[in-house]
């Protein structure tokens, strides 16, 4: 096991969002999660990264089979947990390279060789800017201030392939991106597919998922997940929306 969620509640100002939610990534695993606005996709990804502002009235978290819940969000990301923001932060001034060369030797406190450890990070770097089409210049600019919605999204994919996370969360990574910036984040994501990588994608549309073919596609709804299935199961929902599984009910899906 990776990630297991059981029977998780969520509230934030009292008002209840995730209502006892299960799920189970395991490494080398692609899952999706779908729904409509309001179902609690965002809020499960903020959880799962200990956002404090929402507060865990119930059920498990655990991440390698230990409990994430009295965690710090930078404990969680030292342990190999990974969220990329549906709207990343801008910061005037804190250099993009200068905070990956940060983050990127946090994760290994024990390098005390600072010259090697820069000149290892700084070909690593230039791969992966290479490997997004991006210019070795972008990696010099202050970190999202002044970039497109295109160019945010890329640098916070550059930072998962920095950074090499055990599992990815993706709180609507897709949206807005053009087609050649959503092939380069599925291109992305597959690169790092395999037995010690998996993540959970969130996500409205099913053109991302093309790309990625996840391994299963879950419809969360009203705080929970009401039916679970492969890949295929996006196409249904493109045709046929939500409304059908709305109608169902809340109840625990396949």
């Amino acid at each position: 096991m990776m990630l297991e969620i059981k029977n998780l509640h969520v509230s934030i100002d009292t008002k209840e969002i995730v209502k006892g939610l299960d799920l189970t990534v395991r490494k080398g695993e692609i899952h999706a999660i779908m729904g409509p606005n309001g179902s609690g996709k965002s809020t499960l990804a903020h959880v799962l990264m200990g956002h404090p502002r929402y507060t865990v009235t119930g059920g498990e978290l655990r991440f390698n089979g230990q409990d994430m819940l009295p965690l710090t969000p930078d404990k969680r990301a030292r342990l190999g947990m990974f969220l990329a923001f549906q709207y990343p932060q801008e910061i005037e001034g804190l250099n993009l390279s200068q905070f990956l060369f940060t983050v990127v030797r946090s994760k290994n406190p024990e390098e005390k060789r600072a010259f090697k450890a820069m000149q290892s990070f700084r070909e690593e770097l230039d791969k992966n800017l290479s490997f997004l089409g991006l210019e070795k210049a972008f990696a010099e600019r202050s970190l999202n201030y002044g970039f497109s919605g295109g160019e945010k999204k890329r640098a916070e994919i550059l930072q998962l392939l920095m950074l090499k996370p055990e599992i990815a969360v993706l709180d609507e990574t897709d949206s807005g991106l053009d087609i050649d910036s959503l092939q380069l984040v599925a291109k992305a994501l597959n690169s790092l597919r395999g037995n010690g990588f998996g993540s959970l994608v969130i996500t409205h549309y099913q053109r991302i998922l093309a790309y990625l073919r996840p391994d299963f596609v879950h419809v969360m709804i009203s705080g929970k997940i009401v039916k679970s299935g492969g890949h295929e199961l996006a196409h249904e929902l493109e045709k046929k929306g939500y409304n059908w599984l709305m109608e169902k009910g809340d109840g625990q899906g396949e």
